[in-house]
């Protein structure tokens, strides 16, 4: 079922620096083997400060940043919204209590990490964590097929067959891809 769009936000909504903290904090808490699906969904789907044509958008621009996709993303949004500042607070939300449990947790994981119990749960949380991605995966594609021309789903099938199925170099198929891509969307707009 496609996705119902989003309004933009209105000036009224923009998140003040406590909520930008809270959310992008919310988002690490909850993201356990990832959180590209709770960003997307805290961002576009409960909060709205974004549209899914936005959050991909910025995500796309976050993918060909050096560094984390996700903490690019913070930055990036923080900064949109709140200015400096705001990719600042953004950050240390999204950082933040990771950082805290993480370290916490590898203590104990020092301790106790041999038991089968235990790696057999984390085995389980792999598996939930790759459905994650892929739903969040094809959420992030629907926008995509509104063009009735069907070019970025195209782009999309040729980038998943050349890297996941062809295992080319992901560099060498970008290399090629992204300057096609926007060669080809900026012929189509002529």
């Amino acid at each position: 079922m496609p996705e119902t769009p989003v309004a933009p936000l209105p000036a009224t909504q923009v998140p003040t620096l406590t909520e930008l903290f809270t959310a992008f904090a919310l988002i690490s808490l909850q993201g356990f083997g990832g959180v590209l699906a709770w960003s997307r969904r805290m961002l576009v789907e409960e909060r709205r400060w974004m549209t899914a044509e936005e959050f991909n958008d910025a995500y796309a621009l976050c993918q060909f940043l050096p560094g984390p996709n996700v903490v690019n993303l913070s930055v990036v949004f923080g900064r949109r919204i709140r200015g400096p500042l705001g990719a600042v607070v953004a950050l240390v939300g999204l950082l933040g209590p990771p950082f805290i449990i993480v370290t916490l947790i590898s203590l104990l994981y020092a301790r106790y990490g041999e038991i089968a119990a235990l790696q057999h749960m984390l085995a389980g949380v792999a598996a939930a964590a790759a459905g994650l991605v892929m739903g969040t995966g094809a959420k992030m594609a629907l926008p995509l097929f509104e063009d009735r021309r069907y070019i970025a789903p195209l782009i999309m099938l040729v980038t998943f067959a050349t890297i996941g199925v062809m295992r080319w170099p992901l560099y060498a198929v970008l290399a090629v891809l992204v300057p096609a891509s926007i060669a080809i969307v900026w012929w189509m707009r002529r």
